[in-house]
Formats: structure tokens, sequence, C-alpha cells
């Protein structure tokens, strides 16, 4: 039983060794970047926001959906902030189905600020078959439920290559350093000059991946700004008070030692 017992130990040692050895040859450590929303006084870049909602709009819509985000949310302080007549702009430029009606019959509008994201697909299953079957993720929330976070993102973004000597692709199927096994179905769709940003920004592909995760960022946790600021307030609270408790207990303890 105990050479049983040994057995299966070494047979698992070695299945972990290979499979770790095989995460670390069929993935890169994405690239990191100083993001402005990191660290405990983040905040996110209006500009970049606001630009990566049009790349998201122009370029990464008609696939993936946002389904968590309704349009008013781009005017909300701690986003893109656009203006009033902006949001509603915005919304007005989307096809909403509503109903039904008096005759029980469901018709189209022009989207509202407290509509939801309009999805580019009625269902999961369309998604699927009219993306050669592989589903595009929904992007609410994509920054906080990948690994890596808006570095991952970025990275994919721009992590398309031609495969290397001896690495064959299967039809619809391309060659990303960063994606785990190297293999992603989703086209590189960035290219330069493919957005004309509004503000006269320069649309280079690494500022496109940029703007487009930084939105993406705000869209997984549109409440850091909020959050942060709090953070702040906190420590400073804590602080204050460890000073005003050591000040008192060295005035208790210089009583003592006077009585002594």
């Amino acid at each position: 039983m105990k050479k049983f017992n040994i057995i299966i130990y070494k047979i698992i040692i070695t299945l972990l060794l290979t499979t770790g050895s095989l995460n670390s040859a069929e993935m890169t450590d994405p690239i990191k970047v100083d993001w402005s929303f990191k660290g405990i006084t983040g905040t996110f870049d209006r500009a970049s926001l606001q630009r990566g909602f049009q790349v998201y709009k122009e370029v990464c819509s008609s696939c993936h959906s946002m389904q968590y985000l309704s349009y008013r949310n781009l005017g909300e302080p701690g986003g893109p902030e656009f203006t009033e007549a902006e949001v509603k702009a915005i919304a007005a430029s989307f096809e909403v189905t509503d109903g039904p009606d008096n005759q029980g019959e469901m018709f189209t509008r022009p989207g509202r600020p407290s509509d939801m994201f309009v999805s580019p697909h009625p269902n999961k299953e369309a998604a699927a078959a009219a993306n050669g079957g592989a589903y595009p993720p929904d992007m609410s929330v994509l920054v906080k439920a990948r690994k890596g976070g808006a570095n991952y993102i970025y990275s994919v973004l721009v992590g398309y290559e031609d495969p290397p000597p001896g690495v064959t692709l299967d039809d619809g199927v391309y060659y990303n350093k960063y994606m785990i096994g190297n293999k992603i179905k989703m086209p590189n769709n960035l290219m330069d000059g493919l957005v004309e940003y509004a503000d006269g920004t320069e649309s280079t592909v690494d500022q496109m991946a940029k703007d487009v995760t930084t939105f993406l960022a705000w869209a997984a946790e549109p409440e850091l700004e909020e959050r942060h600021k709090t953070g702040v307030k906190v420590i400073i609270y804590l602080v204050l008070l460890t000073i005003l408790v050591y000040l008192s207990m060295k005035k208790i303890w210089s009583r003592i030692d006077s009585e002594v």
C-alpha cells in the first residue's frame, strides 16, 4: 500500500511539473502599463475614457456586448463624463427593441439614456454562430474577469503576430503571443488610423488599445475613483486617530511615572 501511494505521489508531481512547463511555454507575461487609475490615488483619464468608448462603439460593439452598462452611465461622475446632450445623442444613435404595443407587437425606437447598451446579437447562440462558433464575451466586467486585468486585455490587443515556424493554425484562428495557447479566434481588428478621434489624437494601434482598455477598466469598476477617495479619507482618519491615541497614552503614562 505504501509503495502504491509513493507511485501515485510521483505521478501527481510529474503532472504538475508538466502542466507548469506547458503553461509557461504557451503564455507570455502581459505587458505592464503605468495606468493612471492604478494606485490608491489613481483616477481615470477622461479624454482616454471618451476615446475608449469611441473605439468600443466603432470597432468592438459589432461583436461584443456590454449588458451591465446603460447610456446614462456615460455621463455620470467618475466616468467618461459626456454632457447630457452628448449622452442623449449617443443613446439615440442606437435602435432599441421595445414593446409590446397596444396591438401586442414589438417595435423599435431610438435609444434613451436610461436604456442598457444595445447588444449586437439577440442571444449567445446567435453571437457564436456569427463568429465561427466562438462566443464573443460580454465586455462589461471583462477586465475584472481576466487574470492580469487591464494589462492582459491591452497585451492581447497588441499581441497579434505571424505564427513562428512549425506552428500551424486552423482557418479562422490567429496567433497571439499573450493568449493562453497562443491561439485566438478574434481577428486583429485594430490598425493605425482605423478610428478618427474626435479630439484629434493620432489613432495608432497602441493608442486605441490603451484607450479601449481604460474604458473597459472603468466599465468593470465605475466606482473606482469614489472608492479611492474614501480609502484616502479612511487612512487620514486612522493616522490622526493613531496620533491622538499615542498622545493620550503618553500623557496617562507620564502621570503614573510621576506618582511612582
